[in-house]
């Protein structure tokens, strides 16, 4: 069995590229539409890395992180932003909050594969 990478995002299109990307690939994939089921899954199963959206009902993905890195004591999982924000105000909030990296929508499949395939080994 490949690497488990949960993803996160509120958008149902975006979810069903990235599932058709990265099952085509070594990469098994859990998706939630929302930051708090995203939280509650994570705390209850083990994932190799955490792809989440910044903008998401329930928690966005900033508090998000901060919930993994601090409640949950989860420091070394890889967390990427993936989101249509790039104001590097907003960059250097993720990267505050715990997130290894930021990929911005649009996206290439091939793009995010490259930065998934060098994180996760």
């Amino acid at each position: 069995m490949g690497k488990r990478i949960l993803v996160a995002d509120d958008s149902r299109t975006v979810l069903r590229i990235l599932r058709l990307s990265l099952e085509k690939s070594v990469y098994e994939i859990c998706a939630v539409e929302n930051g708090l089921d995203a939280f509650n899954l994570f705390r209850e199963e083990s994932f190799d890395l955490l792809l989440t959206d910044l903008n998401m009902p329930g928690l966005d993905g900033i508090e998000l992180i901060k919930k993994i890195r601090l409640e949950l004591g989860d420091r070394t999982t890889p967390i990427i932003m993936l989101t249509t924000e790039s104001q590097e105000a907003m960059k250097n909030a993720g990267r505050d909050a715990g997130a290894n990296g930021w990929i911005v929508k649009p996206f290439k499949p091939a793009q995010l594969l490259n930065l998934l395939n060098k994180v996760l080994g």
